[in-house]
């Protein structure tokens, strides 16, 4: 190699680095772009990941995002276990947990929901009729009423469990009847079931409709609890250089989100361009009803709650959900939020 092209290559480099540091153009420019399998469920509290796709925060760290919708986390615990999915996105369940028992290792490594102050998006409704008449008047009538829920294991279970104790009611002084979300609301209508632990925007729609009244948000009975997670596979937590990318893209997003919350509204300053992210990403398509309903918290550093997590295992295994003992700390991993974090700065 001659001096002369030894000194164009140096003058190249040179010139890259410069225009890097001058912001001319993404890092991704030079970044060969890396695939990652994220598993998503479709859901408004999976705003982050549809907003650092859509505003191209991924693309800027050199990640070219593929998301596959599942029903549910538990589903995605083994694709994770075996390789097939790299990330993902949802509420960490009691089969969840039996399949970290069986050696599947997966990290729970930032938020994606939370019932922060103001922000909780899991409800306790009641049908109107029953509060109209006085059969209902508060926690307490609940006993031997029928509840709508959508399994077993799961965080709404978590967040009725805490309101009946609250009024020394055990878990099966009701009768909780299993359903999809959408299902809560016409069973409400038919009065087929006397209340429901119903997320958004299905509890919004219940109560327009006349069909039942709010009675509590999780973030008034249970504050902070950690609702759904981040989940990295064990195999791309190991890729740290990728992982960490991923999450400083997706605790951009959470921050971009949490700059559309206000006075418990999605009514903040990024609101409007959050919401038409939402009804193109998922299948709540009307605008205006994502303004009426009450969004999810995320902690804008992607904190987990750990003793909120552990609280709820605790009561999976109570009902016999979770063979054998659980310690939370050992399957979360905060080290990538916290990096993310300190390169990206506090939040503003």
């Amino acid at each position: 190699m001659t001096a002369d092209v030894r000194g164009r290559i140096s003058e190249l480099f040179t010139r890259i680095a410069l225009a890097l540091a001058l912001g001319l153009f993404p890092a991704s420019a030079v970044l060969a772009q890396t695939d990652v399998r994220v598993g998503t469920l479709g859901a408004i509290s999976d705003a982050p990941i549809f907003i650092a796709d859509k505003k191209g925060f991924f693309k800027e760290e050199g990640l070219d995002v593929k998301m596959t919708v599942f029903q549910s986390a538990a589903t995605m615990v083994a694709p994770l276990g075996a390789g097939q999915l790299d990330v993902g996105a949802g509420s960490p369940s009691a089969g969840m947990y039996n399949a970290v028992a069986r050696k599947i290792n997966v990290k729970i490594v930032a938020d994606k929901a939370q019932s922060t102050a103001g922000y909780g998006a899991t409800k306790l409704l009641v049908r109107k009729d029953l509060v109209d008449s006085g059969k209902f008047k508060g926690l307490a009538d609940l006993k031997g009423m029928k509840v709508a829920m959508n399994a077993p294991g799961v965080s709404n279970t978590a967040m009725l469990n805490v309101m009946l104790t609250s009024v020394g009611l055990k878990y099966t002084d009701v009768e909780t009847l299993n359903m999809s979300f959408p299902d809560h609301l016409l069973a409400l209508r038919n009065k087929a079931v006397d209340a429901g632990a119903t997320i958004e925007p299905i509890a919004t729609l219940a109560v327009q409709g006349g069909h039942a009244v709010e009675i509590m948000r999780d973030d008034q009975i249970y504050p902070n609890h950690q609702i759904a997670t981040l989940i990295y596979a064990e195999e791309f937590a190991a890729k740290r250089d990728v992982a960490l990318r991923f999450m400083k893209a997706y605790i951009r997003g959470i921050r971009y989100y949490n700059k559309a919350l206000k006075d418990g509204r999605l009514a903040g300053e990024t609101a409007n361009e959050v919401i038409a992210i939402l009804t193109e990403y998922t299948s709540v398509k009307n605008a205006d009803l994502l303004r009426q309903i009450t969004p999810t918290g995320m902690d804008p550093d992607g904190k987990v709650n750990v003793e909120s997590l552990q609280r709820d295992v605790d009561f999976y295994t109570s009902q016999g959900l979770v063979q054998g003992k659980v310690d939370v700390k050992s399957i979360v991993d905060a080290s990538f939020a916290e990096e993310a974090v300190k390169a990206l700065g506090p939040f503003k």
